[in-house]
Protein backbone atom coordinates (compact mmCIF):
# COMPACT_ATOMS: atom_id res chain seq x y z
CA UNK A 1 0.00 0.00 0.00
CA UNK A 2 1.35 3.44 -0.84
CA UNK A 3 2.62 5.56 2.03
CA UNK A 4 0.32 8.42 1.09
CA UNK A 5 -2.81 6.25 1.17
CA UNK A 6 -5.63 7.77 3.17
CA UNK A 7 -8.61 5.82 4.39
CA UNK A 8 -11.92 6.97 2.91
CA UNK A 9 -14.40 8.76 5.15
CA UNK A 10 -17.83 10.02 4.18
CA UNK A 11 -19.41 12.62 6.44
CA UNK A 12 -23.12 13.39 6.37
CA UNK A 13 -23.97 16.22 8.72
CA UNK A 14 -26.66 18.83 9.15
CA UNK A 15 -29.04 20.35 11.67
CA UNK A 16 -31.51 18.36 13.72
CA UNK A 17 -34.68 17.15 11.92
CA UNK A 18 -33.28 17.83 8.44
CA UNK A 19 -33.44 14.16 7.38
CA UNK A 20 -29.90 12.84 7.93
CA UNK A 21 -30.99 9.39 9.10
CA UNK A 22 -33.00 8.49 6.00
CA UNK A 23 -30.34 9.84 3.65
CA UNK A 24 -27.49 8.07 5.45
CA UNK A 25 -29.38 4.76 5.13
CA UNK A 26 -29.98 5.31 1.42
CA UNK A 27 -26.34 6.24 0.84
CA UNK A 28 -25.07 3.26 2.84
CA UNK A 29 -27.16 0.89 0.73
CA UNK A 30 -25.71 2.31 -2.50
CA UNK A 31 -22.09 2.27 -1.32
CA UNK A 32 -21.83 -0.86 0.86
CA UNK A 33 -21.12 1.34 3.87
CA UNK A 34 -21.60 1.25 7.63
CA UNK A 35 -22.79 4.18 9.71
CA UNK A 36 -21.01 5.73 12.69
CA UNK A 37 -23.28 7.94 14.76
CA UNK A 38 -21.78 11.39 15.33
CA UNK A 39 -24.21 12.25 18.09
CA UNK A 40 -23.34 13.12 21.67
CA UNK A 41 -26.55 11.62 23.08
CA UNK A 42 -27.37 8.49 21.07
CA UNK A 43 -24.53 6.64 22.81
CA UNK A 44 -26.75 6.30 25.88
CA UNK A 45 -29.05 3.34 26.43
CA UNK A 46 -32.70 3.98 27.35
CA UNK A 47 -32.53 7.47 25.87
CA UNK A 48 -34.35 6.74 22.65
CA UNK A 49 -37.25 9.11 22.04
CA UNK A 50 -35.54 12.33 23.06
CA UNK A 51 -32.48 11.58 20.90
CA UNK A 52 -34.55 10.56 17.84
CA UNK A 53 -32.53 7.34 17.88
CA UNK A 54 -32.99 4.97 14.97
CA UNK A 55 -34.65 1.69 15.92
CA UNK A 56 -33.13 -1.64 14.97
CA UNK A 57 -36.02 -2.51 12.64
CA UNK A 58 -35.38 0.76 10.77
CA UNK A 59 -31.70 0.06 10.06
CA UNK A 60 -32.45 -1.98 6.91
CA UNK A 61 -29.63 -4.36 7.72
CA UNK A 62 -27.06 -1.53 7.75
CA UNK A 63 -24.65 -1.87 10.63
CA UNK A 64 -24.62 1.13 12.98
CA UNK A 65 -21.87 2.05 15.44
CA UNK A 66 -21.69 4.13 18.65
CA UNK A 67 -25.37 3.75 19.48
CA UNK A 68 -26.51 2.30 22.84
CA UNK A 69 -23.00 1.69 24.14
CA UNK A 70 -23.15 3.53 27.50
CA UNK A 71 -25.38 3.93 30.53
CA UNK A 72 -26.70 7.46 31.22
CA UNK A 73 -24.43 7.70 34.27
CA UNK A 74 -21.28 7.03 32.22
CA UNK A 75 -18.86 9.78 31.23
CA UNK A 76 -18.78 10.73 27.57
CA UNK A 77 -16.99 13.58 25.84
CA UNK A 78 -15.32 14.50 22.57
CA UNK A 79 -12.03 12.80 23.50
CA UNK A 80 -13.77 9.48 24.16
CA UNK A 81 -15.85 9.87 21.00
CA UNK A 82 -12.81 10.53 18.84
CA UNK A 83 -11.00 7.41 20.03
CA UNK A 84 -14.06 5.19 19.60
CA UNK A 85 -14.86 6.62 16.16
CA UNK A 86 -11.28 6.07 14.97
CA UNK A 87 -11.47 2.42 16.02
CA UNK A 88 -14.76 2.06 14.15
CA UNK A 89 -13.27 3.62 11.01
CA UNK A 90 -10.28 1.28 11.16
CA UNK A 91 -12.54 -1.74 11.66
CA UNK A 92 -14.93 -0.80 8.86
CA UNK A 93 -12.22 -0.08 6.29
CA UNK A 94 -10.30 -3.23 7.24
CA UNK A 95 -13.39 -5.20 6.27
CA UNK A 96 -13.49 -3.47 2.89
CA UNK A 97 -16.47 -1.25 3.62
CA UNK A 98 -16.91 2.53 3.67
CA UNK A 99 -17.46 4.42 6.93
CA UNK A 100 -20.18 7.09 6.97
CA UNK A 101 -19.90 9.46 9.91
CA UNK A 102 -23.44 10.78 10.26
CA UNK A 103 -24.85 13.22 12.78
CA UNK A 104 -25.19 16.79 13.91
CA UNK A 105 -22.50 17.22 16.56
CA UNK A 106 -20.06 19.35 14.57
CA UNK A 107 -17.33 19.48 17.20
CA UNK A 108 -17.21 15.69 17.37
CA UNK A 109 -17.00 15.43 13.58
CA UNK A 110 -14.22 18.02 13.48
CA UNK A 111 -12.25 16.15 16.13
CA UNK A 112 -12.23 12.98 14.01
CA UNK A 113 -11.80 14.67 10.66
CA UNK A 114 -8.78 16.75 11.71
CA UNK A 115 -7.45 14.21 14.24
CA UNK A 116 -7.49 16.93 16.88
CA UNK A 117 -5.15 16.37 19.80
CA UNK A 118 -6.65 17.09 23.17
CA UNK A 119 -3.60 18.06 25.18
CA UNK A 120 -3.21 15.93 28.25
CA UNK A 121 -3.17 18.02 31.38
CA UNK A 122 -3.95 17.27 34.97
CA UNK A 123 -7.59 18.08 35.49
CA UNK A 124 -8.26 19.98 38.69
CA UNK A 125 -11.56 18.44 39.67
CA UNK A 126 -11.82 20.88 42.56
CA UNK A 127 -11.50 23.83 40.19
CA UNK A 128 -13.97 22.24 37.78
CA UNK A 129 -16.43 21.76 40.62
CA UNK A 130 -15.92 25.37 41.66
CA UNK A 131 -16.75 26.56 38.15
CA UNK A 132 -19.82 24.35 38.05
CA UNK A 133 -21.06 25.71 41.38
CA UNK A 134 -20.32 29.26 40.24
CA UNK A 135 -22.48 28.69 37.17
CA UNK A 136 -25.37 27.35 39.24
CA UNK A 137 -25.18 30.19 41.77
CA UNK A 138 -24.43 33.14 39.46
CA UNK A 139 -25.88 31.87 36.18
CA UNK A 140 -24.46 30.80 32.82
CA UNK A 141 -23.79 34.37 31.73
CA UNK A 142 -21.56 35.06 34.72
CA UNK A 143 -19.52 31.95 33.96
CA UNK A 144 -19.35 32.88 30.29
CA UNK A 145 -18.13 36.37 31.19
CA UNK A 146 -15.22 34.79 33.04
CA UNK A 147 -14.21 33.04 29.83
CA UNK A 148 -14.59 36.29 27.87
CA UNK A 149 -12.16 37.98 30.26
CA UNK A 150 -9.64 35.15 29.85
CA UNK A 151 -9.99 34.18 26.17
CA UNK A 152 -12.48 36.28 24.22
CA UNK A 153 -11.66 34.49 20.94
CA UNK A 154 -12.62 31.12 22.43
CA UNK A 155 -15.75 32.60 23.99
CA UNK A 156 -16.87 33.94 20.60
CA UNK A 157 -17.14 30.36 19.32
CA UNK A 158 -18.97 28.85 22.30
CA UNK A 159 -22.61 29.41 23.15
CA UNK A 160 -23.03 30.98 26.62
CA UNK A 161 -25.38 28.18 27.68
CA UNK A 162 -22.93 25.42 26.74
CA UNK A 163 -21.54 25.33 30.25
CA UNK A 164 -19.63 22.10 29.68
CA UNK A 165 -17.49 23.65 26.93
CA UNK A 166 -17.20 26.99 28.73
CA UNK A 167 -15.86 25.20 31.81
CA UNK A 168 -13.49 23.12 29.68
CA UNK A 169 -12.15 26.25 27.96
CA UNK A 170 -11.56 28.08 31.26
CA UNK A 171 -9.98 24.99 32.80
CA UNK A 172 -7.71 24.53 29.78
CA UNK A 173 -6.51 28.13 29.91
CA UNK A 174 -5.89 28.10 33.66
CA UNK A 175 -4.23 24.67 33.72
CA UNK A 176 -1.95 24.88 30.69
CA UNK A 177 -1.29 28.61 30.52
CA UNK A 178 -2.21 28.48 26.82
CA UNK A 179 -5.22 30.13 25.26
CA UNK A 180 -7.91 27.62 24.35
CA UNK A 181 -8.53 29.54 21.11
CA UNK A 182 -4.85 29.27 20.14
CA UNK A 183 -4.91 25.52 20.75
CA UNK A 184 -8.02 25.11 18.60
CA UNK A 185 -6.57 27.26 15.83
CA UNK A 186 -3.42 25.15 15.69
CA UNK A 187 -5.41 21.93 15.59
CA UNK A 188 -7.82 23.16 12.90
CA UNK A 189 -4.88 23.84 10.54
CA UNK A 190 -3.84 20.19 10.56
CA UNK A 191 -4.27 18.14 7.40
CA UNK A 192 -6.92 15.45 7.68
CA UNK A 193 -5.61 11.87 7.76
CA UNK A 194 -8.65 10.80 5.70
CA UNK A 195 -9.72 10.98 2.08
CA UNK A 196 -12.95 12.61 3.11
CA UNK A 197 -16.10 13.89 1.47
CA UNK A 198 -18.04 16.22 3.73
CA UNK A 199 -21.75 16.57 2.93
CA UNK A 200 -24.04 18.92 4.86
CA UNK A 201 -27.77 18.55 4.39
CA UNK A 202 -29.87 21.71 4.61
CA UNK A 203 -33.22 23.20 3.66
CA UNK A 204 -35.21 26.43 3.88
CA UNK A 205 -35.12 27.70 7.47
CA UNK A 206 -38.90 28.03 7.74
CA UNK A 207 -39.42 24.46 6.53
CA UNK A 208 -36.76 23.18 8.92
CA UNK A 209 -38.37 24.91 11.88
CA UNK A 210 -41.76 23.44 10.97
CA UNK A 211 -40.17 19.97 10.88
CA UNK A 212 -38.60 20.61 14.30
CA UNK A 213 -41.95 21.58 15.79
CA UNK A 214 -43.56 18.43 14.38
CA UNK A 215 -40.71 16.30 15.69
CA UNK A 216 -41.15 17.69 19.20
CA UNK A 217 -44.90 17.03 19.02
CA UNK A 218 -44.23 13.44 17.91
CA UNK A 219 -41.65 12.88 20.64
CA UNK A 220 -44.15 13.94 23.28
CA UNK A 221 -46.89 11.87 21.67
CA UNK A 222 -44.60 8.83 21.61
CA UNK A 223 -43.83 9.04 25.33
CA UNK A 224 -40.90 11.39 25.93
CA UNK A 225 -42.21 12.41 29.36
CA UNK A 226 -42.53 8.77 30.43
CA UNK A 227 -39.03 8.05 29.10
CA UNK A 228 -37.54 10.86 31.19
CA UNK A 229 -39.61 9.90 34.25
CA UNK A 230 -38.30 6.34 33.95
CA UNK A 231 -34.71 7.57 33.79
CA UNK A 232 -35.21 9.67 36.92
CA UNK A 233 -36.76 6.72 38.73
CA UNK A 234 -33.76 4.58 37.79
CA UNK A 235 -31.39 7.00 39.52
CA UNK A 236 -30.57 9.57 36.86
CA UNK A 237 -30.43 13.21 37.94
CA UNK A 238 -30.52 16.56 36.18
CA UNK A 239 -26.85 17.28 36.83
CA UNK A 240 -25.68 14.25 34.80
CA UNK A 241 -24.11 15.07 31.44
CA UNK A 242 -26.63 12.80 29.71
CA UNK A 243 -29.57 14.61 31.33
CA UNK A 244 -28.30 17.96 30.07
CA UNK A 245 -29.23 16.95 26.54
CA UNK A 246 -31.84 18.91 24.64
CA UNK A 247 -35.28 17.54 25.47
CA UNK A 248 -34.30 15.92 28.75
CA UNK A 249 -33.56 18.90 30.97
CA UNK A 250 -36.72 20.65 29.76
CA UNK A 251 -38.90 17.64 30.56
CA UNK A 252 -37.21 17.24 33.95
CA UNK A 253 -38.20 20.81 34.80
CA UNK A 254 -41.80 19.96 33.92
CA UNK A 255 -41.77 16.76 35.96
CA UNK A 256 -40.32 18.64 38.94
CA UNK A 257 -43.00 21.29 38.69
CA UNK A 258 -40.64 24.09 37.64
CA UNK A 259 -42.65 24.87 34.49
CA UNK A 260 -46.16 23.90 33.31
CA UNK A 261 -46.60 21.51 30.37
CA UNK A 262 -47.43 24.18 27.77
CA UNK A 263 -44.37 26.23 28.70
CA UNK A 264 -42.19 23.13 28.56
CA UNK A 265 -43.38 22.43 25.01
CA UNK A 266 -42.75 26.04 24.00
CA UNK A 267 -39.24 26.07 25.49
CA UNK A 268 -38.34 22.73 23.92
CA UNK A 269 -39.41 23.83 20.44
CA UNK A 270 -37.73 27.22 20.80
CA UNK A 271 -34.45 25.80 22.10
CA UNK A 272 -34.39 23.09 19.42
CA UNK A 273 -34.78 25.74 16.72
CA UNK A 274 -31.98 27.75 18.29
CA UNK A 275 -29.85 24.62 18.43
CA UNK A 276 -30.43 23.95 14.72
CA UNK A 277 -29.39 27.51 13.94
CA UNK A 278 -26.14 27.06 15.88
CA UNK A 279 -25.48 23.79 14.06
CA UNK A 280 -25.82 25.51 10.69
CA UNK A 281 -23.51 28.30 11.83
CA UNK A 282 -20.91 25.70 12.83
CA UNK A 283 -21.04 23.84 9.51
CA UNK A 284 -20.75 27.11 7.56
CA UNK A 285 -17.33 27.62 9.18
CA UNK A 286 -16.04 24.21 8.12
CA UNK A 287 -13.76 23.80 5.12
CA UNK A 288 -14.46 21.82 1.94
CA UNK A 289 -18.13 21.26 2.73
CA UNK A 290 -20.53 20.14 -0.02
CA UNK A 291 -23.96 21.59 0.70
CA UNK A 292 -27.04 19.56 -0.18
CA UNK A 293 -30.27 21.55 -0.38
CA UNK A 294 -33.19 19.14 -0.09
CA UNK A 295 -35.59 21.66 -1.61
CA UNK A 296 -33.53 22.14 -4.77
CA UNK A 297 -32.99 18.45 -5.54
CA UNK A 298 -35.39 15.52 -5.29
CA UNK A 299 -34.17 12.33 -3.59
CA UNK A 300 -32.96 10.65 -6.79
CA UNK A 301 -31.05 13.69 -8.03
CA UNK A 302 -29.59 14.24 -4.57
CA UNK A 303 -28.32 10.66 -4.38
CA UNK A 304 -26.75 10.72 -7.85
CA UNK A 305 -25.04 14.00 -7.02
CA UNK A 306 -23.55 12.49 -3.86
CA UNK A 307 -22.41 9.36 -5.69
CA UNK A 308 -20.74 11.48 -8.36
CA UNK A 309 -18.82 13.41 -5.69
CA UNK A 310 -17.68 10.12 -4.15
CA UNK A 311 -16.50 8.91 -7.54
CA UNK A 312 -14.50 12.10 -7.96
CA UNK A 313 -12.76 11.35 -4.66
CA UNK A 314 -12.28 7.71 -5.79
CA UNK A 315 -14.20 6.50 -2.74
CA UNK A 316 -16.40 4.42 -5.04
CA UNK A 317 -16.10 3.34 -8.66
Amino acid sequence: MEDNYKKPLVILAGPTAVGKTALSLALAKRTDAEIISADSMQVYRRMDIGTAKIEENEMCGIRHHLIDILEPCDEFNVTIFKELAKKCIDDITTRGKIPILAGGTGFYIQAVLNDISFTEHESDTGFRGELSRYSKEKGNKALYDRLVSIDSAAAAKIHPNNTKRVIRAIEYCMTTGELFSKHNETESEKTSPYNYTYFVLTMDRKTLYERIDRRVDNMLKNGLVDEVRGLLQSGCSRDMVSMQGLGYKEVIDYINGVVPYEEMVYILKRDTRHFAKRQLTWFKREKDVIWLDKEKMNDDVLMEYMLEKLREKQVIK
